[in-house]
């Protein structure tokens, strides 16, 4: 499996840096990953064509999307599982800037997801859901991860 981050901005604080970087080490036992980081742009309109430009064709796009649905780390894991045995294996996940996404961006999702009906920066989100396609993994592998 593959996996793209697409996301506005650089990480500045320390802990988000080390946390991602932590998270991207345990993540590549499973899966090639990469982060593609798009510099903040004056509006979300340039962010959404800079954005889509980064997506690669054939993958399945979720976007984080304060509006998105919300999901369980189960259901994630699951609907992880479910694409990858529908032989998807390029997965794409979009973070938006200080303002959200594009119109553009949303329209061409895959699916739209909450990672909570709380507000998150997005460089913290970045990190969270590093933290959840990790846990994704160790629930659909059965190991003990999630139950600690």
């Amino acid at each position: 499996m593959k996996i793209t981050i697409v996301a506005i901005g650089k990480l500045k604080e320390k802990f988000l840096v080390e946390g991602v970087e932590e998270y991207l080490k345990r993540l590549r036992l499973f899966s090639k990953i990469e982060i593609r980081e798009i510099p903040e742009c004056r509006t979300i309109d340039e962010e959404g064509k800079k954005i889509l430009a980064q997506i690669p064709k054939d993958s399945f796009v979720f976007v984080l999307d304060v509006a998105g649905n919300p999901i369980t780390s189960e259901n994630f894991a699951k609907k992880i599982s479910d694409l990858n045995l529908r032989g998807i294996s390029n997965l794409t996940f979009v973070i938006g800037g200080a303002f959200g996404l594009s119109e553009e961006v949303k329209k061409i999702s895959d699916f739209r997801m909450s990672l909570s009906e709380m507000t998150f920066t997005h460089q913290m989100a970045r990190l969270i859901l590093l933290e959840q396609i990790y846990r994704a993994f160790k629930i659909n592998r059965g190991e003990p991860y999630h139950k600690i």
